[in-house]
C-alpha cells in the first residue's frame, strides 16, 4: 500500500476560557491508502483536533506546526499570524446552521459548538453562523493544487447529525447541492446523484423530501453519510459518527461505513472512544491520550496485546470484553 496522508510533527494550541491549551504534541502518523485506521481516545485526548487539522477546519486562532503530505504533494499547515505570546483566546460560541453539508472549493466556517477536544464542531461548508467577533472571526482557507477540498478529497461525517444539515432544506436537496458543487452537475443530474446516494445507505426514495426534523437520528446520520460521500472522497473522516445513537444503529452505521468504504475503495478514518467499537471496523488503531500519540498498531496486537497501560486501561473498561469474539466481528457487512 502506498500512504494517502503522512502527518509528520503536528502540534495544535489554542486557547480556551482564557488558558492557552495544547491540544496536540507532535504527532506522526502515516495512513494508507485503502486502509481502515481508528483514532481512539478519552474525551479531551485530540482525537477530534486531530481530524479536523486533517481536513482544514480548525477555528480560526488555533496555531498549528508541522507537516502533513497529502499523496505525495508536501504542504505546510497553515498557521495563524498571531505570536504564540498572544494567541486569541477561541473559547467555542455556538454557530447557527448554514446551508450546505459539503462546502464550496474555497468553504468558510466560523467557531461552532465544542467538540469533545473543546475546539470546534463545524460544517463542512459555506455557513451562516453568528460568533461574537462577526465576520473577521471566519476563517478562510483557499485549496491549492497541493491541498486536499473537503467534500471532494475529505468527506467528514461529524458527532451530531442535527448540526450538519440545513433544518429548512429537503435533505434530497442537501445531498443534491454538495453532487452539484464538487461535481459540476446540473440540478437535474445532481437530484438524480441524491437519489441514487440514498439507495446506497439503504434510506427510501421518500426520504428525498423529507426535512430534517421528520427523521430519526440514524436516519439523519445515513443523510450525512450519503452527503459526505457525494463527491467521490478519497479520504472519509468519522468523527464520532455513532456516539449520538443507541447501541443498535451505532452498529447499523458502522457497518453500513465499512461497506460505502469497501465498495468505493475509500481510506477510512475512524474517530471513537470506544475501542470496542473500533475494533470492529479497523485495520489499525491509533491511540492519544493528552494529545500524545502513545501507540499503533494492528488491531489484533492492540487489542489481544497492548503494550501501554492507557490501552489496557481503555480494554479494561469494557467489563468482560474478549478479544477473539471483538476480532470475528470484523467480517460483519450491512
Amino acid at each position: 500500500m502506498t500512504a494517502l496522508l503522512s502527518i509528520r510533527d503536528l502540534s495544535v494550541r489554542y486557547r480556551r476560557d482564557g488558558v492557552e491549551v495544547q491540544a496536540l504534541k507532535g504527532i506522526g502518523l502515516g495512513v494508507l491508502a485503502g486502509e481502515r485506521l481508528a483514532i481512539i481516545g478519552e474525551s479531551g485526548s485530540g482525537k477530534s483536533t486531530l481530524a479536523l487539522a486533517v481536513a482544514g477546519l480548525l477555528a480560526r486562532g488555533a496555531r498549528i506546526d508541522g507537516t502533513i503530505d497529502w499523496q505525495a504533494s508536501q504542504f505546510q499547515t497553515p498557521r495563524s499570524v498571531t505570536p504564540p505570546s498572544v494567541l486569541p483566546d477561541i473559547s467555542p460560541a455556538r454557530g447557527e446552521i448554514g446551508s450546505s453539508v459539503g462546502g464550496p472549493p474555497s468553504a468558510t466556517w466560523e467557531i461552532g459548538e465544542s467538540g469533545d477536544d473543546g475546539l470546534i464542531s463545524p460544517l463542512a461548508g459555506e455557513m451562516s453562523g453568528r460568533t461574537e467577533g462577526g465576520a473577521k472571526d471566519r476563517q478562510r482557507l483557499p485549496p491549492t493544487n497541493n491541498t486536499p477540498v473537503s467534500g471532494r478529497d475529505i468527506g467528514f461525517v461529524f458527532q451530531d447529525p442535527s448540526s450538519s444539515l440545513d433544518p429548512v432544506m429537503p435533505v434530497g436537496k442537501q445531498i443534491a447541492e454538495v453532487a452539484r458543487t464538487h461535481l459540476d452537475l446540473n440540478w437535474q443530474a445532481a437530484n438524480a446523484k441524491s437519489k441514487t446516494l440514498l439507495d446506497r445507505v439503504r434510506l427510501p426514495e421518500a426520504t428525498l423530501h423529507a426535512y430534517p426534523h421528520q427523521l430519526s437520528g440514524g436516519q439523519k446520520q445515513r443523510v450525512a453519510i450519503a452527503a459526505a460521500i457525494a463527491a467521490g472522497p478519497r479520504l472519509l473522516i468519522a468523527d464520532e459518527a455513532t456516539s449520538a445513537l443507541d447501541t443498535i444503529v451505532q452498529a447499523e452505521i458502522v457497518s453500513l461505513i465499512r461497506r460505502l468504504v469497501a465498495e468505493d475503495g475509500m481510506t477510512l478514518l475512524f474517530i471513537s472512544h470506544d475501542i470496542a467499537l473500533a475494533a470492529t471496523l479497523a485495520d489499525r488503531i491509533a491511540v492519544l491520550r493528552h494529545g500524545e500519540l502513545i501507540e499503533l498498531g494492528e488491531t489484533r496486537q492492540i487489542v489481544e496485546a497492548p503494550r501501554h497501560a492507557y490501552t489496557r486501561a481503555l480494554l479494561d473498561a469494557h467489563l468482560g470484553l474478549d478479544a477473539k469474539p471483538l476480532l470475528d466481528r470484523q467480517g460483519a457487512s450491512a
